[in-house]
């Protein structure tokens, strides 16, 4: 009798979970943003947030959140309940945040459900300088080392973290001048206040259209879609590939069956042909990728800029 009590548990168990796959999800969810609307994390989130409402059949309600360089919305999200209706997009900055911040949001706090794609750092240099090549430039460098001056993020910032890639994999030391963003570091390129950046090829190709700067090489695995003609750093003969990326995660914990939902939604959505060319014509790379590759290079990045934190001093919250 108890056997059979025991079996019919397990029967009513299995159809309970089925159904509950079944019928998630039921109601809203809500995409925490954490950053405020308007930049990139926001514009793409809403890109990914309108048409993920379409494939689920719910709203999807997105929400931004500032403060403390995007860890206020990582810790909203963090401590959200993982029943899968509260979602969100992590950036590079994320990964830095964890040694480099106060009560940092860890990853494993996180679920990751699928990889958005990378926004690759790039190398451009003023027109008025001598570097015609790639070459030219690391020649230049290794040549002078500390004296050639390079615009980026202040320390911890994706362009900062390009450059410092670019100096650990090259054997190359750059005068790394800190500024407030891409705007005024492409402003600082153009004026002759630095010979080169490391800002992502949107925030510069127009400027190079106009023969005002030339970019030298992408920091990707390939070439960006924008500038087709512009070879990748690994196709001159450097191994670098270095940037910020985008990620959809919830809070650690969400049910297999509703995280499966989910993945298999967002890739969907990032691998129909309407979505790449509407997040292309915003600027925007797509790599659409499941949860398990996305998590794989989450983790290669992690590895990959723990070390350069903790050679800058960076690191405050060791491993």
């Amino acid at each position: 009798m108890k056997l059979k009590f025991m079996m019919a548990a397990a029967a009513f168990s299995a159809i309970a979970g089925s159904a509950l796959a079944e019928d998630f999800p039921a109601g809203p969810i809500t995409w925490v943003v954490n950053w405020p609307a308007g930049g990139g994390q926001d514009t793409t989130s809403r890109l990914v947030a309108e048409r993920l409402s379409d494939v689920l059949g719910v709203p999807v309600v997105v929400e931004n959140y500032a403060g403390a360089g995007g860890l206020t919305g990582m810790r909203e999200l963090a401590g959200a309940d993982p029943d899968g209706y509260t979602i969100g997009m992590l950036g590079a900055s994320s990964i830095i945040q964890q040694y480099t911040t106060d009560e940092p949001v860890k990853m494993d706090e996180l679920e990751v459900l699928s990889f958005f794609g990378p926004d690759p750092g790039a190398l451009t240099v003023g027109a008025g300088t001598p570097y015609q090549t790639l070459d030219d430039y690391v020649t230049a460098v290794k040549e002078a080392p500390g004296d050639v001056p390079n615009g980026n993020d202040p320390p911890g910032g994706a362009s900062y973290i390009s450059a410092s890639f670019m100096e650990a994999l090259l054997g190359l030391e750059l005068n790394k001048v800190p500024y407030p963003g891409y705007a005024p570091t492409v402003t600082a390129l153009l004026g002759g206040e630095v010979e080169s950046a490391t800002v992502p090829i949107p925030q510069v190709l127009e400027h190079a259209k106009a023969g005002d700067v030339r970019i030298l090489g992408v920091m990707a695995a390939g070439r960006h879609f924008l500038a087709p003609d512009v070879p990748t750093f690994a196709e001159q003969g450097y191994d670098v590939v270095a940037g910020d990326f985008r990620a959809v995660v919830g809070p650690a914990g969400i049910p297999a069956d509703r995280a499966k939902v989910l993945s298999d939604a967002l890739v969907e959505v990032l691998s129909s042909d309407a979505f790449v060319t509407a997040a292309n014509a915003a600027g925007y790379m797509i790599e659409p990728l499941g949860p398990e590759e996305a998590a794989a290079r989450i983790a290669a990045f992690d590895e990959q800029v723990y070390p350069v934190l903790e050679g800058a001093g960076l690191v405050t919250n060791p491993k």
